[in-house]
């Protein structure tokens, strides 16, 4: 297998951070390409502000570094924060000022003479019908737009975003996706976020990091990841637990799933589910839908972090037959 040879734009290793007794953060090893999208998936709670905040140097790490494009990162890495835009957990800006005014005080702070640059980030988050309104009058999705704005006024080549739908309409959650492909397709820019949204991870990702308690569990591509997803009959049934011992002992099935909600995923001999329903209405098990699917990034989301999540609908957590962990 070659090397993979893309140039990157972020690294950290070894990094973690304790808050006492807390691991906040441990040992986390992360890599992210020029022009990429990289999500950043866990749990509210499972550490992804707290990395974000070690990136841009907003606490200090207990062990480990951070390096975003070639610069170690600290509190006076000039040279890097001049080339990179973030929101961290709010949009940060000024309650008591209207949204131009926000915006025409973050271009004097970053030092940028032209005017237009404010124009191309009202146009580019949809604040035009907004720039006179003070920004606590907002919605709590608006405010997330000016925060966008304010990440963008400088055009930066990377982009650091916590949970940048938070907050937001299905409408605005479609601009914003939008928005994101636009700069990594048409500008390179990278972009790496935290979501715990599976759904839209699903749609924007080229690389996903799953977070869990703090720990890296795992990174990879997304393209790499719909390749390993498998088939399966998911059959909605009365009585998981008499529809496993029917599918063991009546047709030999090992290789399935029990799952909350009534739900059994057959991921073998799909040629025989005639068969398997035959046997579960012999047992007197009751079948309410049978049809066949494909693992997706929730499920395999679940099988890593071993539990329901807190994406947009419950996910639910996989018990497996035999004991078997999947």
């Amino acid at each position: 297998m070659s090397a993979d040879t893309r140039e990157i734009v972020i690294r950290t290793e070894g990094l973690s951070k304790h808050f006492g007794d807390v691991h906040a953060v441990e040992d986390l090893a992360l890599t992210v390409h020029r022009g990429e999208i990289y999500a950043f998936l866990g749990r509210n709670g499972a550490g992804k502000t707290t990395t974000i905040r070690l990136m841009l140097a907003l606490i200090k790490p207990t062990a480990g570094s951070v390096e975003i494009l070639g610069h170690r990162m600290a509190p006076n890495a000039t040279r890097a924060f001049e080339r990179i835009g973030s929101m961290v957990e709010s949009a940060g800006a000024y309650g008591n000022l209207t949204v131009r005014e926000n915006l025409e005080m973050q271009r004097k702070l970053l030092g940028l003479k032209r005017g237009s640059w404010v124009d191309e980030a009202v146009e580019l988050c949809g604040l035009g019908e907004y720039l006179d309104r003070r920004v606590d009058s907002l919605s709590l999705g608006n405010k997330q737009r000016v925060g966008l704005g304010r990440a963008l006024l400088h055009k930066p080549e990377v982009l650091i975003l916590d949970e940048p739908t938070n907050g937001l309409d299905p409408v605005g959650i479609a601009d914003v996706r939008e928005l994101l492909l636009h700069l990594a397709s048409e500008r390179k820019t990278t972009v790496f976020l935290s979501s715990h949204i599976l759904s839209e991870v699903q749609q924007l990702a080229d690389t996903i990091g799953i977070i869990h308690e703090g720990r890296l569990l795992e990174e990879i591509g997304y393209e790499e990841l719909r390749t390993r997803n498998r088939e399966y009959l998911e059959l909605r049934v009365s009585d998981t637990k008499r529809a496993a011992w029917a599918l063991e002992e009546t047709c030999g099935v090992r290789d399935y799933a029990v799952h909350e909600g009534g739900v059994v995923r057959v991921y073998t001999g799909f040629d025989r589910s005639e068969q398997y329903t035959t046997a579960l209405v012999h047992a007197g098990v009751g079948i309410i839908s049978a049809h066949m699917s494909e693992e997706n990034l929730e499920d395999h989301f679940v099988k890593l972090t071993g539990g329901n999540g807190n994406g947009d609908g419950a996910m639910a957590a996989p018990a497996t037959a035999n004991g078997d962990e999947r």
